[in-house]
């Protein structure tokens, strides 16, 4: 039990989910992430020393870190998240004091939710609350960003970050991944609910191929940069694709990659207007869309993602499902009717378990705003 008399404030980054738009914010395209109610939450309060201490309320350790010398905790569990995130905050000229820091996360980890961007959005805000600065959730999204490469190694874009710190309550984020130009969607799906299923395979974004995919783009925009003048995948629609792509000297899968980060920009628009026009229907048939492409093309899925979004998608009250998140394991994003969510949960773990050999997770969140700061 938390004694929240003993810390000045409750300072909370959510997790997220995303509906659509998969492998393509670091290819600047844009996403559709929700803000969810499953949260990181640090417990702030001034020490009055040059250090950190660290404290979570499910993992019985204590870690302190010396403010002067954060660059020295890259490999110390649990540490690199928050000491990446104080540094870079640092760095970004802002003032880090001595605090002690409880977390408390209610995010599972390895589920593709974004519990490291909530970790880093929060701790960030911690700080920036303690010491009486204006909270800037953009910035505060860049610069979590900035511990992601910088200090965990992941060459991430900016969709996590940006859901977690800047998330509104029952919307959806149309993010430009390019220029940060943000639109919200709201989330009007009738007799349908969201439902997010776990198939309890945990992956590693470092460890995983994340980074060997964004290489791969990366080549891919250097080719047909050759032949057309763009700056980023996402400034090709499929039609402008097919033409300039025709021809070219492909290396290895470069141009799978290059194909689903193009024609999942042209969903993630579609996607939009059936929201906005509240066509449910055609919305979930976007999602499996969107799963293919990551199945065939971008191969970031696996047996254990492939199982759950199928056995999602065969269910007569579902009407469109998916993996979300980085992929190699995770979660999945099913559009469900309400009516029948109780069985579609029921049989698409059976299924799940006849395959796989163990039952996938659902969990019960809603869509909510990004950074909320309570003072105690």
């Amino acid at each position: 039990m938390i004694n929240e008399k003993n810390y000045l404030y409750k300072v909370s980054a959510a997790g997220r989910v995303n509906l659509i738009g998969e492998h393509i914010d670091y290819c600047g395209g844009k996403v559709m992430p929700a803000a969810l109610s499953l949260r990181n939450t640090v417990y702030v309060r001034p020490n009055g020393t040059d250090r950190i201490n660290l404290s979570w309320t499910d993992i019985p350790i204590r870690i302190t870190l010396e403010i002067g010398r954060l660059d020295r905790y890259r490999d110390v569990k649990y540490a690199n998240y928050p000491a990446g995130s104080a540094l870079m905050w640092q760095r970004a000229g802002h003032t880090v004091s001595g605090c002690d820091l409880l977390y408390d996360c209610s995010i599972p980890f390895g589920s593709g939710l974004s519990s490291s961007a909530a970790i880093e959005v929060s701790t960030i805000a911690a700080l920036a609350v303690l010491a009486g600065e204006r909270l800037d959730p953009v910035e505060i999204a860049l610069v979590a960003q900035r511990a992601e490469h910088e200090y965990a190694g992941v060459n991430c874009g900016i969709m996590d970050q940006y859901a977690s710190a800047c998330g509104k309550k029952d919307h959806a984020i149309l993010l430009d991944c390019k220029t940060l130009a943000c639109e919200y969607v709201p989330i009007l799906l009738g007799d349908y609910t969201l439902v997010v299923a776990n198939c309890n395979k945990p992956h590693n974004l470092v460890e995983s191929k994340y980074n060997e995919r964004r290489a791969e783009t990366e080549r891919a925009l250097a080719l047909l940069r050759t032949r057309a003048d763009i700056s980023c995948l996402a400034d090709l629609t499929p039609d402008a694709f097919e033409r300039v792509s025709r021809g070219l000297s492909w290396r290895g899968a470069d141009e799978q990659r290059a194909r689903h980060v193009v024609y999942e920009c042209d969903r993630v628009r579609l996607a939009a207007d059936a929201m906005k026009g509240g066509d449910v229907k055609a919305l979930g048939e976007l999602l499996n869309a969107s799963h293919a492409s990551l199945r065939d093309l971008y191969e970031v899925t696996g047996a254990e993602l492939d199982a759950l979004a199928e056995a999602a998608q065969a269910h007569p009250a579902c009407v469109g499902s998916r993996m979300t998140g980085a992929g190699f394991g995770g979660c999945t994003v099913s559009i469900v009717h309400k009516d029948g969510l109780e069985d579609f949960k029921r049989e698409v773990s059976r299924v799940y378990f006849e395959k796989i050999g163990y039952a996938p997770s659902f969990y019960h969140c809603s869509v909510e705003d990004g950074i909320v700061v309570v003072e105690l």
